[in-house]
């Protein structure tokens, strides 16, 4: 029945390609899946996210894991057996994704590998109709963003990317605060992550393959180099072959809110400066430190992030800043509060004390994903979202590798009159691996 659900997906969206309907095809979904039939996932990439997701996933009622894919046999083996300990029935373990989309009776794809093996996976199960949840940022560069955005919209699947203060009710509350107007002209936001617990990633020396692991499979696009440890696994995202360090990863999160509190989708203009200034020495090779300044009409956006100390702005190591003229309402993951500004000792605004929030962000974000399955809720997080925001970081990237000033043209999806900069869109992938054609 699954095969022929997304058969019917598959094809309901290309007809209505043709008929030019593809900014309704969504609302096919609603009502495809029965509500008592149970929702089956597959999972690509298992090791950190892929797993916190799919733990996600298998909290909700009428759930069930059939199929894991990691290139690295040890954590794959772990992780059947932590699904087998959690629903009493082992899914089927694969090492190649392709495979895993060819396993009957999926529904559901969810993504979690490291970010420069996001789009292939993404555009092929979007191809076969399955409903995806890929883990943040979008992609690893704006181009893959672009191809991931047209997929979904020619193919009309349902996609939730991992953006889960999306779902978290103290970020909605607070985010309504800031478009009540009560804070007055917001002229200026600040975003920003400074994490003590990362710290630097010592130089070690290249080393053979790790038994088990597939690793000209986990480089995939990205350039062929030797094995390192400090590349593979977490630490994969401080180097450019396959994220984008701090401005993708926290980034994404932070500057999200920024731009959903201001209603705002893509900058103007944007520079950025910093370096390796904490640890110049370390394996690493995006910066430690670093600032990014985007121009938006009546207000500025800074981004700003430190790894290895935990002094962030307002006392909280990451958070966001909405300066308005009467106040600056702050919010992290802990909560959100309102600064009234003195006003010579006279504030206009009364203080909010911290409401504090829950903690259960990432729970939210899958239930409202099945629930958009299941009854065609409207998502927190679609790819049309995910895609400005990460975007977004990447332009703060591309600004720094740069060295200047860069204006961008939200419409055209490129740099104004700056073909050096617009070297940066798009990936060069590995042969044989190459961009999917959408």
């Amino acid at each position: 029945m699954k095969t022929n659900r997304r058969t019917f997906i598959r094809n309901s969206a290309a007809g209505a390609a043709a008929l030019g309907l593809t900014s309704v095809f969504p609302t096919l979904h609603a009502g495809i899946l029965g509500a008592n039939e149970k929702l089956v996932c597959g999972v690509i990439g298992v090791n950190g996210m892929g797993f916190a997701d799919l733990r996600a996933f298998l909290q909700q009622p009428g759930t069930e894991c059939a199929a894991l894919c990691d290139v690295d046999d040890n954590v794959l083996q772990e992780r059947i057996a932590n699904v087998r300990e959690i629903q009493g029935k082992a899914p089927t373990g694969y090492h190649d994704f392709r495979k895993l989309l060819e396993h009957p009776g999926l529904d559901v794809i969810i993504i979690g590998t490291p970010d420069h093996w996001h789009t292939l996976p993404f555009v092929y199960a979007a191809q076969e109709g399955y409903d995806i949840f890929c883990e943040k940022p979008l992609a690893n560069s704006i181009e893959e963003c672009n191809l991931m955005e047209a997929a979904v919209k020619r193919y009309g699947n349902v996609v939730q990317v991992g953006q889960w203060q999306r779902s978290d009710p103290h970020w909605q509350d607070a985010i309504a605060y800031v478009h009540s107007g009560k804070l007055g002209k917001v002229r200026s936001v600040r975003a920003w992550s400074y994490q003590g617990w990362m710290k630097s990633v010592p130089v070690v020396p290249d080393s053979p393959v790790p038994a088990g692991v597939d690793y000209d499979f986990w480089l995939g696009p990205a350039p062929d180099r030797p094995f390192n440890r400090n590349r593979f696994h977490f630490n994969f995202r401080w180097f450019w072959d396959y994220a984008g360090g701090m401005m993708t990863d926290w980034g994404v999160h932070i500057i999200d809110y920024a731009l959903f509190g201001m209603e705002q989708t893509a900058p103007r203009s944007v520079m950025s400066m910093g370096g390796k200034f904490a640890y110049p020495d370390d394996a690493c090779e995006t910066p430690d430190t670093q600032q990014a300044i985007y121009e938006f009409d009546g207000f500025t956006l800074l981004w700003d992030h430190g790894i290895g100390i935990d002094g962030g702005y307002y006392g909280r190591s990451h958070g966001v800043g909405f300066v308005g003229n009467d106040g600056t309402l702050v919010v992290d993951r802990n909560g959100w509060e309102v600064i009234p500004e003195p006003k010579e000792g006279n504030p206009t605004l009364e203080r909010v004390d911290l409401v504090q929030g829950e903690g259960k962000g990432l729970e939210n974000h899958m239930a409202n994903f099945i629930a958009a399955i299941r009854d065609g809720a409207s998502l927190n997080c679609p790819v049309e979202i995910a895609a400005g925001v990460a975007r977004t970081c990447h332009l703060g990237n591309i600004a720094f590798k740069t060295g200047r000033r860069l204006y961008w043209d939200a419409g055209q999806i490129s740099f104004v009159n700056d073909p050096e900069a617009d070297r940066y869109l798009a990936p060069s992938y590995r042969a044989p691996w190459s961009l999917p054609v959408v």
